[in-house]
């Protein structure tokens, strides 16, 4: 008999997904705008960025290794829990995951999303696609259970900031020492960022990093946004990465380094916001750029996955002893009620994964 209060038997890793093949760019990019009013050219013009470089989003793959990653690490402590991948608009998609969870006989997994920070697109809606892929496999789907959101987690705060530290070094000599750091996010509309924790907790890390990268404060630092996407009369969050460098060149800094705390694991929104548009800006106007790599593919990051299984799996007794670096508190494992709401209007959908 199915019994959906049993004890957790999978864990579920889920991602936005993206392309891995020319022919794959376009229903891709289909299932991200599917509902939404996208000007036909926005949608042209994002499908030429994929081509340019082959149709393929550096995201697949690097959920292919943490899936790797994070089984190694499970077995090793003794945690027998088959790990399954699914994604929001590519394949594997959550639906097909969901089926082969069923098919394998699993009756409650726990899900990890892929990203920490708590906003609607970010947490509640990939908890809507969970309960759209149970209903859409039906009888016998597995109850799932997300893991708490987990901005903080001592080991993502520490493989940050090596990671910005390494870019550092990769300035030229005579002008890191006076880089200054950007801590660079997905962009949303400023009416939804009001009703979730996404700002507090992208400024709670950054501080995070900032202060272990540079416990004298010789750097100033800020968080900037990305991947704006959406009619120009609906405000969201600024200033934009590529402003603000272009800005910073005017107050004389000459030098940044840009952490993509905001994307824990590598997609092409990084390398072509980043490395390529944000990149050019900075040496049309003479500014030394290096951007920090993603976490994803640190050892740490998968021992912080399993680490969040790890705390589930006890219980929730003693959860002052959870791991936290910061100071917003221990997100608990129950979303509360009401909490990051869908957008009163339709938000535009992420184009670049």
């Amino acid at each position: 008999m199915h019994d959906p209060d049993g004890p957790v038997d999978a864990l579920l890793l889920v991602a936005f997904g993206g392309p891995e093949s020319p022919d794959e760019v376009e229903p891709f990019l289909a299932r991200v705008t599917a509902g939404r009013s996208i000007p036909p050219e926005r949608l042209a013009e994002v499908a030429a960025r994929y081509h340019s470089v082959g149709g393929v989003s550096p995201l697949n793959g690097r959920m292919r290794a943490l899936v790797g990653a994070v089984e190694a690490r499970l077995a090793k402590r003794s945690l027998d829990l088959p790990v399954f991948w699914g994604n929001r608009n590519a394949a594997p998609l959550l639906a097909d995951a969901v089926a082969a969870m069923r098919d394998a006989g699993v009756r409650r997994a726990l899900a990890w999303l892929s990203s920490p920070y708590a906003s609607y697109s970010t947490c509640r809606q990939y908890r809507e696609n969970l309960d759209v892929a149970r209903t859409a496999v039906g009888p016998g789907a597995p109850r799932i259970d997300v893991l708490r959101r987990h901005h903080d987690h001592p080991l993502l705060v520490e493989t940050a900031a090596d990671r910005l530290a390494e870019a550092l070094d990769r300035l030229p000599a005579d002008r890191r020492d006076r880089a200054h750091l950007l801590f660079s996010a997905h962009s949303i509309p400023a009416d939804l960022s009001a009703t979730c924790d996404y700002v507090a907790q992208l400024h709670d890390v950054a501080r995070l990093v900032a202060d272990r990268v540079d416990p004298d404060g010789r750097h100033d630092w800020e968080l900037v946004w990305q991947s704006r996407s959406g009619p120009p009369q609906v405000p969201w969050l600024e200033p934009d990465v590529g402003d603000r460098i272009e800005a910073l060149a005017e107050a004389d800094v000459d030098a940044v380094v840009v952490s993509p705390i905001g994307f824990p694991v590598e997609n092409f929104e990084i390398a072509w916001d980043l490395d390529v548009e944000a990149a050019q800006r900075a040496a049309e106007v003479g500014v030394a750029f290096q951007r920090a790599g993603a976490v994803d593919d640190d050892p740490r990051f998968a021992d912080m996955v399993v680490d969040l299984v790890a705390e589930r799996l006890k219980g929730r007794e003693g959860g002052d002893r959870r791991a936290s670096a910061g100071t917003l508190g221990v997100w608990p494992d129950d979303c509360p009620a009401g909490c990051c709401p869908a957008p009163g209007i339709p938000e535009p959908g992420r184009l670049g994964r």
